[in-house]
């Protein structure tokens, strides 16, 4: 499973991360940019550090889980 992390700093200086399962590929910087904006702007997410006040990265991750039969 594929998840788009938007990463943020707090703050204390922290790191939070957002996470958003089957982000749309391939990324478009522009608007990933233009979402991560208008969140800081609506400050509409708290942390236990404080408010989101600058972004830090955006990436996609893929998590891979294999069963192993016993």
């Amino acid at each position: 499973m594929k998840k788009l992390e938007l990463k943020f700093l707090n703050e204390e200086g922290r790191t939070v991360t957002i996470s958003l399962d089957e982000p749309i590929e391939p990324a478009d910087p522009a608007a990933i940019t233009a979402a991560m904006d208008a969140i800081l702007a609506q400050n509409c997410f708290y942390s236990s550090g404080g408010d989101l006040v600058e972004k830090k990265e955006a990436r996609i991750v893929e998590r891979n889980v294999f069963d192993v039969e016993l």
